[in-house]
């Protein structure tokens, strides 16, 4: 079933720090209790570790220069080598 409230990713390698489950949700993995993440903050830090700026990655769309990363992402340093 897929959850709104939260989400399991998997990295390896390419600088991220081995074993580390960061963040928490509630006992049914219903809502982020910790350490919320979004999936702007992921992009931004894999883009990271590619050594792109994601604050300066743009595209045009409709007109408009968007993010991938919009406004919100950051880059999460916790699970970095």
């Amino acid at each position: 079933d897929h959850n709104a409230g939260t989400f399991v990713t998997w990295l390896a390698g390419a600088g991220i720090k081995g074993g580390v489950a960061y963040g928490r949700s509630d006992d049914f993995s219903w809502k982020a209790m910790e350490n919320k993440t979004y999936s702007y903050d992921l992009h931004a830090t894999i883009l990271h570790l590619l050594g792109i700026d994601h604050a300066r990655l743009t595209f045009r769309h409709n007109g408009t220069d968007r993010r991938l990363t919009d406004v919100h992402g950051d880059v999460i340093h916790e699970i970095l080598a």
